[in-house]
């Protein structure tokens, strides 16, 4: 086993495990005591995910937990570079905060959660992560994806107990659309099964988006069979570093009508472009995610 630690205050704008992973951005970690999405922090609990799986089921397992000062990992390799990719420790949250409008809203959206970090999660985990979740809260989302891994990922030992990686994408285009749905994916079924078989077969891949201008990789990944505008900008933030992209959800939409009233322009892509200037343009999607999580939780 490989341990580490890193130390919190040399993150610029320090850093809340709990918030950056249990504030609706990524569903690919499993919380230690089973209550990720629960709305309760665990200080001592671990996160869990699996990175580089294949279909032969290799792959490395990390856990993370913050403690006191310091942020622990545990993996079966080196894992503090992968650490820092996926949870986006080197970004300059007090450069990010800085660089924002001035703004009553988020000022009060980013003291109350403050060291909330963008994730930076596997693409094609992201992409089916997000197509679970039309209309759908995020427990219910989490409780899908994990289902998911359970019963097409490969299993990894590490440490005495037994994870399951996400699907590869050849795993998971086994899955019928019945099974699916008899695992409580609903309607949702025959998107997930189809845009696995896109990627497995090579028909496209969201990962090609990430060298593609904003808007385009927008339209590019609604070739994804259940891919809207606003699944494709999740996808877009939380896995392929575009950091202003603005998904337009529920809560988003319900900003814009009480404090941003001016940005709706009647479409998603005009809104969107409209309420990405407001927000602060290049870092808007940090923004944007910072307000969704205030609104959800009502903090």
């Amino acid at each position: 086993m490989e341990t580490g630690t890193i130390l919190i205050d040399e993150l610029a704008g320090g850093f809340d495990l709990y918030r950056t992973l249990e504030s609706g951005q990524s569903y690919l970690w499993r919380r230690s005591d089973g209550e990720m999405y629960g709305g309760t922090p665990a200080p001592d609990a671990w996160y869990t995910t699996v990175v580089g799986s294949n279909d032969t089921g290799d792959g490395d397992v990390i856990r993370v937990r913050a403690r006191d000062d310091r942020l622990e990992w545990e993996s079966t390799t080196d894992a503090e570079p992968t650490v820092r990719q996926l949870l986006r420790l080197d970004d300059d949250l007090e450069e990010i905060v800085a660089a924002g409008p001035d703004d009553p809203l988020l000022r009060e959206a980013y003291e109350a959660h403050r060291g909330m970090r963008l994730v930076a999660d596997p693409a094609f985990g992201c992409l089916i992560s997000f197509i679970c979740s039309a209309q759908m809260r995020v427990g219910r989302i989490h409780t899908m994806v994990t289902t998911l891994a359970r019963e097409y990922g490969s299993t990894v030992v590490f440490d005495g107990e037994t994870y399951h990686a996400f699907p590869t994408p050849e795993q998971l285009a086994t899955a019928t659309e019945a099974e699916l749905r008899d695992l409580g994916l609903g309607y949702r079924a025959p998107y997930v099964v189809r845009t696995a078989e896109m990627v497995a077969h090579g028909e496209a891949h969201p990962e090609a988006a990430r060298d593609l201008e904003y808007e385009d990789a927008r339209e590019y990944l609604t070739r994804f069979v259940g891919v809207g505008d606003k699944v494709a900008d999740c996808v877009l933030l939380f896995s392929l570093g575009f950091d202003e992209a603005v998904p337009l959800d529920t809560w988003i939409k319900s900003a814009v009508e009480e404090y941003y009233p001016e940005c709706d322009r009647g479409s998603y892509a005009d809104t969107s472009r409209a309420l990405r200037d407001r927000l602060g343009g290049e870092y808007a999607g940090y923004t944007q995610t910072y307000v969704f999580h205030h609104l959800r939780t009502g903090d």
